[in-house]
């Protein structure tokens, strides 16, 4: 169900908005009323996004591993709609399937920049602004394997804990304002994510899903919407399972 207006008046920064889950809570907010900043890497999706979006959407490319291109894009973000009211932190990468000890050292490195740091980079660049209005949604997205660890992707299920951690860390330090900060921990949902997995591990992630199927980006858009709309007023730190019956805990 879509609700015409629950996003008047609000804008909100989506990074990785251009494609998959990002571009589905992007296309969501337009229709709920709103406004978005996608920020992604990728110039060419963002072009294609913006032309289908319309004039209530902006679109800067940067890498979310680079602290001060964010704070650049938060910067002209804010300029241009006078405010930033919630931060859907989208963009990621998997990494390779493999096991630790034969992890590439710099892969390890690039999947803890993009899916830890990128995350830290783009709250410490737009807290600010919600702290000047007291208000605001930051949602995070986490997964399934930073709550339970999977096997041959040990980067990315670390990664994923650590946004956890650094929710409920960001959530307490916020809980005196107005502002709300919540995690999402899906199990998978099938995007062009899944062209950086092997098929060995598409079928072991599915095998875990008592449900016998994937999660689609409208399902989880739905939820992300909840947390980043005014409707999210109590909810703080909070992880929120989307699994198909995979959580345990």
């Amino acid at each position: 169900m879509v609700f015409p207006s629950r996003f008047e008046h609000h804008c909100a920064v989506i990074t990785g908005g251009a494609a998959g889950i990002g571009l589905s809570v992007a296309n969501r907010i337009i229709a709920e009323g709103g406004k978005v900043a996608i920020w992604d890497r990728n110039q060419r999706e963002i072009d294609a996004t913006i032309a289908r979006i319309g004039d209530r959407a902006i679109g800067i490319a940067i890498d979310v591993t680079d602290y001060r291109a964010v704070e650049a894009a938060a910067a002209a973000t804010h300029e241009k709609f006078g405010a930033i009211d919630s931060l859907v932190t989208s963009a990621g990468i998997t990494g390779p399937n493999m096991t630790t000890w034969t992890y590439p050292v710099e892969d390890w490195h690039r999947v803890i920049a993009v899916n830890l740091h990128g995350v830290f980079h783009a709250t410490k660049a737009v807290v600010p602004y919600m702290l000047a209005t007291n208000s605001g949604r930051i949602v995070n997205i986490a997964s399934i394997a930073g709550k339970e660890g999977n096997p041959n992707a040990s980067a990315y299920s670390a990664s994923k804990a650590a946004v956890i951690g650094l929710t409920k860390s960001l959530g307490k330090e916020l809980a005196k304002t107005g502002i709300t900060v919540n995690c999402v921990t899906p199990a998978a949902v099938r995007t062009a994510i899944f062209d950086q997995m092997t098929p060995e591990h598409i079928d072991f992630m599915l095998s875990k899903i008592p449900m016998g199927r994937f999660g689609t980006v409208e399902e989880l858009a739905s939820l992300i919407c909840w947390l980043a709309s005014p409707e999210c007023s109590f909810t703080t730190g909070g992880v929120f399972d989307i699994s198909g019956g995979r959580a345990t805990y």
